[in-house]
């Protein structure tokens, strides 16, 4: 008994010379692990960086500092010169009345014209040594008032007397006065204002 042979196969879309479609491609079981590597990166190279990318281990650059504040120089320095006229009337007031030297209150001369300075001036190297400079007049000028003030005070005369007519007698009690203390209330302004400039030009 012969066995019969397959039938030949069918032409596809009726056209007798095409090829018949290939066989499926084998799918993988389900459940099977997933490919061990990643796919490759453009240009053949897995482990090109990415563009943008920081290297493991690298550490970024810091941001750059601030530019410090710009402002005019002449108007701060014209405004510490009134800040350090008006506080040395004050300090000298207060001196005048208590006849006592106030470390709080020179620290607080300097501060104010060294605050100034530096927030209408910006941040110009220049002037917290300007500012230091006219805190030491100020607190100086404050002590020389409140000289005047007693010694108005103990003649029984105004102060514009004594002021415009015995200046040098003012100035010679402040050199007979003055004492080791005096010398730091001025060193104290002058710190004072240098370091208050500084802050208001940050």
């Amino acid at each position: 008994m012969t066995e019969s042979a397959p039938p030949p196969p069918q032409p596809v879309d009726g056209n007798p010379y095409a090829q018949p479609a290939p066989d499926a491609q084998p799918q993988p079981p389900v459940g099977a692990p997933a490919a061990p590597y990643p796919a490759p990166a453009a240009g053949g190279n897995p482990f090109a960086q990415q563009p943008g990318a920081v290297p493991p281990g690298a550490v970024p650059p810091p941001p750059f500092p601030a530019a410090p504040r710009q402002g005019n120089v002449v108007l701060g320095i014209l405004t510490a010169v009134v800040v350090a006229l008006v506080t040395a009337g004050v300090y000298g007031g207060i001196v005048g009345a208590t006849e006592y030297e106030i470390g709080y209150a020179a620290v607080g001369v300097g501060f104010l014209v060294g605050f100034a300075a530096g927030k209408v001036g910006g941040g110009n190297p220049a002037l917290p040594i300007v500012s230091a400079v006219l805190a030491l007049g100020a607190v100086y000028l404050g002590q020389i008032i409140g000289i005047g003030l007693i010694m108005a005070d103990i003649a029984g005369v105004s102060a514009t007397t004594v002021f415009t007519e015995h200046f040098g007698v003012i100035t010679e009690g402040w050199s007979d006065e003055a004492d080791p203390l005096t010398f730091v209330f001025l060193a104290v302004g002058a710190f004072a204002a240098f370091s208050g400039a500084k802050k208001a030009s940050a």
